[in-house]
């Protein structure tokens, strides 16, 4: 399991010319599975993202998570974060999770995330979607479970 962890002023995903969801300060997540990713990797995942100290204190500090702040979480399914580029220049996704596995644990690791106080909103899941993204700092954090 994969996640490219965002800190945004704004963040947003459009569907066919069409906002589907959209945040406030937060996390915009990328969220790529592999075929043999579990239900615990993603719970685990969703603590460690939530607890995430990236977010400034009163002092100008990066020490405080997205709960400390009360943000939101906008999390997009991304299979291209599991590209095989090693041979020629064409991208192989052989190595990530095909949809029936993906899916439910896209759906589960937002749910995870939604219980521990984030409040969670998502992309459409296999859509041709449009991200837009206002990074804060910037501040991109990737991580694997």
């Amino acid at each position: 399991m994969r996640a490219v962890v965002q800190r945004v002023n704004t963040g947003s995903v459009s569907v066919g010319g069409q906002i589907l969801s959209q945040i406030g300060p937060g996390l915009v997540i990328l969220l790529g599975i592999g075929p043999d990713d579990t239900k615990e990797q993603a719970a685990a995942l969703a603590r460690k993202i939530s607890l995430l100290r990236i977010f400034g204190d009163e002092e100008g500090k990066i020490n405080r998570s997205v709960l400390d702040i009360h943000g939101e979480a906008l999390v997009v399914s991304q299979f291209t974060l599991y590209a095989d580029t090693r041979k020629g220049n064409r991208p192989s996704f052989v190595n990530a999770a095909p949809p029936n596995l993906a899916e439910p644990l896209v759906d589960y690791f937002a749910g995870q995330l939604n219980e521990l106080g984030v409040p969670v909103k998502t992309g459409q899941f296999g859509a041709y979607m449009v991200v837009n993204i206002e990074n804060d700092g910037p501040v991109t954090i990737w991580l694997e479970y």
